[in-house]
């Protein structure tokens, strides 16, 4: 028998459970979600998804405790393509709202945000608008200076060791043969990096993934020279 779907629920994605109850708590207030659902890690939250069926909405910290969560972001709209998602984080980095948008989601909140602005953004969302930073609308945000760059490793990216070494490569422009001298690889394995870098970044080119990567810094691998 299959498990009951709750008519209207909400998911909140964080390891931290003082800060996943009180977003909780707040989304509880809304009309029409009827139920809340708190887990730990966004694996869990694909687990929820699938066993209960799509929620009206998803918060999700950016940073959980295996690292950044934007690469979890299309796993979950794959599974629920009508669910709208929040991510939160007590990060001020600029550069986040790139990151955030470019991964798909629909929208940032900042924790430092009061109650009501989480609310406000919560509804934009649910209504169907996008939400960034501090609870400013997002064409606000256009006006912003350029950020500095946001530290990223491969890890928080979703990619192995030798993708890194790879992404960072195409990233500076360098064709697969030249990647391929580079890291003494085939020219033929570089290819299946390559397609599944851009595969785990929800890309279906270079030009595409170098403009998704503008504004992160990326941390190579120990031991890998520049």
């Amino acid at each position: 028998m299959q498990p009951r779907t709750p008519p209207s629920y909400a998911l909140v994605i964080d390891d931290h459970p003082m800060v996943a109850q009180g977003m909780g708590q707040m989304l509880s207030q809304l009309s029409g979600v009827n139920e809340v659902r708190h887990v730990a890690s966004a694996a869990e939250g694909l687990q929820t998804i699938a066993a209960l069926g799509a929620p009206l909405i998803v918060i999700m910290d950016f940073w959980l405790e295996d690292g950044g969560s934007t690469r979890f972001v299309t796993d979950i709209l794959t599974l629920a393509p009508d669910t709208r998602l929040l991510m939160v984080s007590g990060d001020s980095h600029p550069a986040l709202p790139g990151k955030v948008s470019a991964a798909g989601a629909h929208g940032l909140i900042h924790k430092s945000c009061t109650p009501d602005q989480f609310k406000t953004a919560a509804l934009a969302a649910l209504s169907g608008s996008s939400w960034v930073a501090h609870g400013a609308p997002e064409k606000a945000q256009a006006t912003r200076p350029a950020a500095a760059q946001l530290r990223m490793s491969g890890n928080d990216l979703g990619l192995t060791q030798r993708q890194t070494q790879v992404l960072d490569l195409v990233l500076k422009g360098k064709p697969n043969k030249v990647i391929a001298q580079s890291l003494t690889l085939s020219e033929h394995t570089v290819k299946e990096h390559v397609t599944a870098i851009l595969q785990k970044l929800g890309c279906t080119n270079r030009v595409e993934l170098i403009t998704r990567m503008q504004g992160v810094d990326l941390i190579l691998p120990a031991g890998t020279s520049d």
